[in-house]
C-alpha cells in the first residue's frame, strides 16, 4: 500500500491543477472591444499597448478586473451584496482562469479636506495607537489624536420598564475625547469671505443682486432668500437693519413655505460654507474654482496652526516630539525616527509601522508628510500611494491590474517602479499593466498591442508576443517604439521674461528664476523636486493666465464632449435659427427630451442585489429626443445624427453650407488638432480613456483667452504616436504668439523645448533648488543634472 502510495506521488507528467496557467478572454466586446478573444499567461508581467482610446483600458479595467471583483461580490450573502455596488457583468463571451484582481487605478484620491497621506495608508491610525501608549502626559484613546473626531459630552436620564408597573429614571452622562481643533473643524484652514464678491448691494433682491455661480434669479435657491418673507424685495441690499443683514448673511436654518412647497431657509454665508467651502478646492469645477479664489480667503488656523489638532493632542509627546511634528515630517525622516523608538510592549505595532514608511519611501513617496491633504496628490502619486498597502503582502496567485504606473515618474524614478512591478510578479502574482513608456514596456514577459487605431477604429488586437516581436510588427506602436525626438538646432529667442523672485511654497528654497516669454519653457526635475510649487504656486492665475492641470474631468452618462466643450450651444442655436423654434428643444436634458427615458436613451431595471439591466429605450429608439425635435432639420439632419458625427464630419458639416456655423466649427477645430477627431460628439464621458478626457480638456482650454499657457504634464494617457501631434500642437501655440509652459518628465517635450528649467537636485528638502537653466543642447551636454544624464541617453548623445 505504502508502495503504491510513493509510486503514485512519483509518477511522471504534469498535474491537472497546473494546466490553468492563462486567462482566457473570448468574444469581448466592451466599449469599443470587437469579439476580442486572447489567452494572457498567469504570473508573468503582461503589458498591453496601443494609441489612446484603443480599448487597453475596455479590456484589462472593464472586462478582466471587472469581471474578478464581481464574482466576488457574488460569494457574500444577499444581504451583504445589498450595501454593494451592482456590479454588470461585462460584455464577453467567455472568461476563464480569473484570478483575484486587484486593480490600481490613476483616480484621484478622496479630496475630502481631512483627508490625508496618513488617513489614506493607516499610517495616521497607527500613529495614534502609538502616541496614545507611549505618549506623556497620557490624554486618553487613540481617538484623541484624531483631527475627524470631535470631543463631545452629554447626560440626560431615560426610563426603565422592569413590568408590573415598576419603571425607574436612571441618569447616564457620557463623554468623549477627541483631536480635532474646534476652531477650524480637523480641516487645518479658516476661510474669511469678501461680501463684494458675494453680490451688488446697491441693488435689491428683485433685481437679482448676486454674483455667486448658480444664483440665478429664477433659480430655487435665490427664490427662497426673495421669497422667504423675511426681506423687502424692492429695497436695496445696503439699506437693510442691522436685524435683515443678520438675517440676510447668519440666519440660522428655519423653515419656510414657498408656493405652497415647505422649504428650508440658511443665511448666505453658512449656505456658501456648506455647499462650496466643505469642498477641497482642487475637486471643484473650474467656474466655482475661480468664484472661490475671488471670494474667499483661506488662512492657516491660527487656533492649530494648521496642524488640525486640539492642543491637548499637540501636549502628548514621544521623546521632544508631538504627533503634529511627527505628521509633518517627509515621511522618510519619520521613517528613521520611528526606527529609533525601541519599547517592547509596542513592538508589533512598531514594525508594521516601519513597514508602510519604508514602503513609502521603496515607491519614491520619500518626500511626502502624512499631513499631506490627499487631493493635492497627482495621479502618479495618488496610484503610488495605493500601491502602499500591496508591497510587502503575503498573497500570491493575485492578479494586479496597473494604469500607467510611469505617470509622473521621472525618468531617473522609472526603474524603481520597474523593479517593483518585476518582485510582485516574481512572487507568482499575475501583473496587468495598461503603458505608454518604452522603458515599461521593456520589462514585459508578454505585450499585447490593440489598435489599430482609437474608437471605432480600435478594438482589436494587433499583435501579441514577446518585445522583439512588436518591433518587427509594423504596428503603430511597433514603428514608434524606438522614436527619438532631436534637440533642435535653432530655438526662438524669448519676447520677455517672468520674472518669479523668492519662492519658497513647500520645499522651495528662496527660488529666484525668470521664466523666459513667447517661447515652449519646460520645467523638469524628478518627482518632489518642486516643480509644481514653483509654476503654479509662483505664476499669478490672472486673466493672462491659462491654466491646465491634471485634475480629473467628471461627467456622467448625460455629459459628452459636445456639452464638456461648450459646443452644444451653438449648435442648439444654429437648429433653433433654422427652424424657428427655442434651443431648449434641442438639449435631451431639457425640454426635447423623450419623455419615457427622460432623455438617456435607455431604461435602467433595478433589479435589488442583482446588477441593474439597461435596455434601449423603444420610444425614442436610443436617440434621446422625443419624436417631434427629430423632424426639425438643419443641413438636411436631425439632431440625433449630428450626435453621431465623428468631429471630422462635424467639423466639415458645420464649416459650410447652410449648416455653417462659424462658432461651433472653431470648437470642432480645435477637438481635430489635439487628434480627437474620431470622437462622436454625443459619446458619453465614462466611455472615454484617461488619454482622451485630458486631450479633450486641453481642447477646451485652447478656447480660453489668455497669453501664457501652463500646461501639467501635458503627455499623461498619450501614446509615443500621438506625442509627435501634441508637440506639433505646442509648437502652433507659441508661433501664434503665445508663451507655453509645460511640466513634464517625456524626453520628447523636453528636447523639443526652447528652454528648460531643471529643479532639483533630489526631491522634498534634498531638492526645491534650480540646478539648471538653459538650452536642451546645453543640457545634454552639461550632463549635470539627473534629467541631463537621461535626456543625452534618449538623444544618443
Amino acid at each position: 500500500m505504502s508502495k503504491a502510495t510513493t509510486a503514485d506521488r512519483q509518477s511522471p507528467g504534469p498535474h491537472v491543477a497546473d494546466s490553468h496557467d492563462v486567462i482566457r478572454v473570448h468574444g469581448a466586446r466592451e466599449n469599443n472591444l470587437r469579439d476580442v478573444s486572447i489567452e494572457i499567461p498567469k504570473r508573468r508581467l503582461t503589458v498591453f499597448t496601443g494609441v489612446s482610446g484603443s480599448g487597453k483600458s475596455s479590456l484589462v479595467f472593464d472586462t478582466i478586473a471587472a469581471e474578478s471583483q464581481r464574482l466576488i461580490n457574488e460569494t457574500y450573502s444577499a444581504f451583504l451584496q445589498g450595501f454593494m455596488p451592482n456590479l454588470a457583468r461585462p460584455e464577453v463571451d467567455v472568461l476563464d482562469g480569473l484570478t483575484t484582481a486587484i486593480a490600481v487605478d490613476q483616480q484621484r484620491m478622496g479630496s475630502d479636506p481631512r483627508s490625508t497621506v496618513g488617513t489614506a495608508t493607516d499610517a495616521n491610525a497607527m500613529l495614534r495607537i502609538l502616541f496614545s501608549r507611549l505618549g506623556t502626559p497620557h490624554i486618553g484613546p487613540p481617538g484623541a489624536f484624531s483631527f475627524n473626531t470631535a470631543s463631545v459630552s452629554a447626560s440626560g436620564g431615560f426610563t426603565v420598564d422592569r413590568g408590573a408597573d415598576k419603571t425607574r429614571t436612571e441618569k447616564v452622562s457620557f463623554s468623549r475625547t477627541g483631536g480635532m481643533c474646534t476652531h477650524c473643524e480637523g480641516r487645518g484652514t479658516v476661510s474669511d469671505i469678501d461680501l463684494t464678491e458675494l453680490y451688488d448691494d446697491s441693488k435689491s433682491l428683485s433685481e437679482d443682486p448676486f454674483t455667486i455661480p448658480t444664483y440665478t434669479g429664477d433659480g430655487w435657491v435665490v427664490r427662497v432668500i426673495t421669497e422667504s418673507g423675511f426681506f423687502d424685495k424692492e429695497k436695496p441690499i445696503r439699506e437693510y437693519t442691522k436685524k435683515e443683514r443678520h438675517d440676510f448673511l447668519y440666519r440660522e436654518p428655519v423653515k419656510v413655505k414657498i408656493n405652497g412647497v415647505n422649504l428650508t431657509y440658511e443665511g448666505l454665508i453658512p449656505k456658501l460654507q456648506k455647499s462650496f467651502l466643505s469642498k477641497d478646492r482642487e475637486s471643484m469645477q473650474p467656474h466655482i474654482r475661480a468664484f472661490v479664489d475671488r471670494a474667499v480667503t483661506f488662512t492657516r488656523c491660527p487656533d492649530c496652526d494648521g496642524t488640525r489638532l486640539s492642543e491637548l493632542a499637540r501636549s502628548s509627546k514621544i521623546g521632544e516630539v508631538n504627533i503634529a511634528d511627527a505628521c509633518a515630517m517627509e515621511i522618510r525622516d519619520l521613517a528613521e525616527w520611528v526606527r529609533g523608538l525601541d519599547e517592547p510592549s509596542v513592538a508589533p505595532l512598531l514594525t508594521k509601522l516601519q513597514h508602510t514608511l519604508d514602503s513609502f519611501v521603496e515607491i519614491g513617496l520619500g518626500y511626502l508628510s502624512l499631513d499631506r491633504s490627499s487631493g493635492t496628490l497627482s495621479g502618479g502619486e495618488a496610484q503610488r500611494t495605493k500601491m502602499i498597502r500591496h508591497l510587502g503582502s503575503s498573497l500570491t496567485d493575485v492578479t494586479y491590474v496597473f494604469d500607467e504606473p510611469s505617470i509622473g515618474l521621472h525618468p531617473h524614478d522609472i526603474q524603481r517602479m520597474n523593479n517593483l512591478l518585476l518582485r510582485l510578479r516574481d512572487k507568482g502574482n499575475t501583473v496587468l499593466v495598461v503603458e505608454h513608456k518604452p522603458e515599461t514596456i521593456a520589462i514585459a514577459d508578454h505585450v499585447v498591442d490593440l489598435g489599430p487605431g482609437a474608437g471605432t477604429a480600435g478594438g482589436t488586437v494587433c499583435f501579441e508576443g514577446t518585445l522583439e516581436g512588436l518591433r518587427a510588427s509594423g504596428t503603430v506602436t511597433g514603428r514608434h517604439l524606438d522614436d527619438r525626438a532631436k534637440i533642435k538646432a535653432t530655438v526662438r529667442k524669448p519676447t520677455g521674461a517672468l520674472e518669479i523672485r523668492g519662492a519658497s511654497a513647500n520645499n522651495l528654497q528662496g527660488v529666484d528664476v525668470d521664466v523666459p516669454l513667447g517661447v515652449l519653457t519646460v520645467v523638469t526635475g524628478v518627482a518632489g523636486s518642486g516643480k509644481s510649487s514653483l509654476v503654479h504656486g509662483s505664476i499669478p492665475t490672472d486673466e493672462g493666465v491659462v491654466a491646465i492641470d491634471q485634475t480629473p474631468i467628471r461627467g456622467s452618462r448625460r455629459s459628452n464632449p459636445a456639452t464638456y466643450t461648450g459646443l452644444a450651444d451653438p449648435i442648439r442655436k444654429a437648429f433653433a435659427k433654422a427652424n424657428g423654434v427655442k434651443p431648449a428643444l434641442f438639449s435631451a436634458n431639457s425640454e426635447g427630451a423623450c419623455p419615457t427615458c427622460n432623455g438617456a436613451g435607455v431604461i435602467y431595471t433595478d433589479l435589488a442585489i442583482m446588477q441593474s439591466v439597461a435596455t434601449p429605450c423603444e420610444e425614442c429608439e436610443g436617440r434621446r429626443f422625443e419624436a417631434s425635435v427629430l423632424e426639425y432639420r438643419l443641413g438636411g439632419r436631425d439632431i440625433s445624427e449630428v450626435l453621431a458625427m465623428p468631429v471630422t464630419e462635424a467639423e466639415e458639416f458645420f464649416g459650410s453650407g447652410e449648416a455653417r456655423t462659424p462658432a461651433a466649427h472653431k470648437i470642432l477645430e480645435r477637438l481635430a488638432d489635439v487628434g480627437l477627431g474620431y470622437l462622436t460628439l454625443g459619446q458619453p464621458l465614462t466611455t472615454l480613456s484617461g488619454g482622451e478626457r485630458q486631450r479633450l480638456k486641453l481642447a477646451t482650454h485652447m478656447g480660453d483667452k489668455g497669453g501664457v499657457y501652463v500646461l501639467d504634464e501635458p503627455t499623461t494617457g498619450l501614446h509615443l504616436a500621438d506625442v509627435e501631434q501634441l508637440l506639433g500642437l505646442l509648437d502652433r501655440l507659441v508661433d501664434s504668439g503665445k508663451s507655453v509652459i509645460v511640466i513634464e518628465h517625456h524626453q520628447a517635450v523636453m528636447a523639443h523645448a526652447d528652454w528648460i528649467i531643471d529643479l532639483g537636485p533630489g526631491a522634498g528638502h534634498d531638492g526645491g533648488r534650480i540646478v539648471f537653466e538653459g538650452t536642451p543642447a546645453d543640457l545634454v551636454e552639461a550632463r549635470s543634472t539627473l534629467t541631463g544624464e537621461h535626456l543625452a541617453a534618449y538623444v544618443g548623445a
